[in-house]
C-alpha cells in the first residue's frame, strides 16, 4: 500500500489539477487574511482570543477564513476523489495494476490515504500562512489554548474534506464515466449545502428545535457548528446550544473553556468520522466485489 500512496502522491503533486487547487487555496488564504485585517482594524477593542480572530473576522465584502474554507474544502475533497477508480478503469491501467503483486484493497486504500495527505497539506498550508502573516500583522502571539483550538480546527477540516472525498470515491466506484461521478458528487454537495439547509428544512420545520434537529443531518451544519465553537468560544447561538433567543439573553457572556468546547463539539466530530467511514466502507465493499477485466 505504501507504493500506491507514493505513486498517487507523485501523480497529485505533478498534475495541473493539484497546482490549480494549491493556487485556489492560497488565494482563499490571502482573501481570509485581508478580511481579518479589515475586521480587526474596524474593531480593535476586542482583546479576547485575538489570534483566533485572524480566522473568524469578516471584512467589509469578504467572508471570514472559516467561511471560505467551509466552501472550498468540499470542492478539494471532490476533486481529489471523483476519478480515483473509474479513470484507472477507463484508461485500462487498473487491470495492469492489479496484475502486479499488489492486493486489491491496497489500491483503494492507498488512493484514499494519498488524497487525505494531499488535503491535509493544503489545509495546514493555508492555516500556517494566515497564522504566520497574521502574527506579524497583530503582533500578539497565540496562547496555548488558541494553538490547541486551531489544531482541533485543522483536524475537523481534514475530516470534513475526507467525507466529501469518500463520497467522490464512492461515485467513482459506482459509475464508470468520470463525468457522471463528478456531477453526482457535486449534486450531493449542492443538495446539502444549499437546497436542504436553505429550502427544505425551513419549509418542513415548524419550530426552532425541529429546524436545529433537521439541519444536523447535513454534514455542512455539523462542520459549521464544530468550527464555530472551537474558534468562537464566546459565541452564543441557538443553533449550537438548542436554546431560545430569550434564554440567550440571560446567559453569561463568558467564553467556553477548552474542555467545555471539546465536549460540545464531540458529537459533531464522531458524526463526521462515522459518515466518512460509512461512505468509504461502501465504496471499499463495492470495489472488492467488482470484476476487473483487461479489456
Amino acid at each position: 500500500m505504501v507504493t500506491i500512496i507514493r505513486k498517487e502522491l507523485a501523480d497529485y503533486f505533478t498534475s495541473i489539477r493539484c497546482f490549480i487547487l494549491f493556487l485556489l487555496v492560497f488565494l482563499v488564504g490571502a482573501a481570509g487574511l485581508y478580511a481579518a485585517w479589515q475586521g480587526i482594524r474596524s474593531n480593535p477593542g476586542d482583546s479576547s482570543f485575538v489570534f483566533l480572530r485572524l480566522f473568524t473576522s469578516e471584512g467589509t465584502a469578504i467572508p471570514a477564513l472559516i467561511s471560505l474554507l467551509a466552501l472550498i474544502v468540499p470542492i478539494i475533497g471532490i476533486t481529489l476523489g471523483f476519478d480515483a477508480i473509474n479513470s484507472e478503469r477507463t484508461g485500462g491501467t487498473l487491470s495492469r495494476l492489479l496484475a502486479q503483486p499488489i492486493y486489491r484493497d491496497s489500491v483503494i486504500n492507498g488512493k484514499f490515504l494519498a488524497g487525505m495527505v494531499t488535503l491535509a497539506i493544503m489545509v495546514a498550508s493555508v492555516v500556517g500562512i494566515v497564522g504566520g502573516y497574521g502574527l506579524r500583522m497583530i503582533g500578539v502571539p497565540p496562547t496555548a489554548e488558541e494553538i490547541i483550538r486551531l489544531f482541533l480546527y485543522v483536524v475537523f477540516t481534514i475530516i470534513y474534506g475526507a467525507f466529501w472525498m469518500a463520497i467522490a470515491v464512492l461515485f467513482s466506484v459506482v459509475f464508470r464515466r468520470v463525468a457522471t461521478s463528478l456531477m453526482s458528487s457535486v449534486a450531493v454537495w449542492l443538495f446539502f449545502g444549499f437546497f436542504y439547509t436553505l429550502m427544505i428544512v425551513p419549509a418542513v420545520a415548524k419550530s426552532v428545535d425541529l429546524m436545529i434537529l433537521l439541519r444536523r443531518f447535513s454534514p455542512n451544519t455539523l462542520f459549521e457548528e464544530a468550527t464555530t465553537v472551537l474558534l468562537l468560544p464566546q459565541w452564543r447561538g441557538s443553533g449550537l446550544f438548542a436554546v431560545g433567543e430569550g434564554d440567550i439573553s440571560f446567559m453569561l457572556p463568558n467564553a467556553l473553556s477548552l474542555g467545555q468546547s471539546i465536549l460540545v463539539v464531540w458529537p459533531q466530530l464522531v458524526s463526521l468520522i462515522a459518515l466518512s467511514i460509512i461512505c468509504f466502507a461502501i465504496s471499499y465493499i463495492l470495489f472488492m466485489r467488482q470484476e476487473v477485466r483487461s479489456t
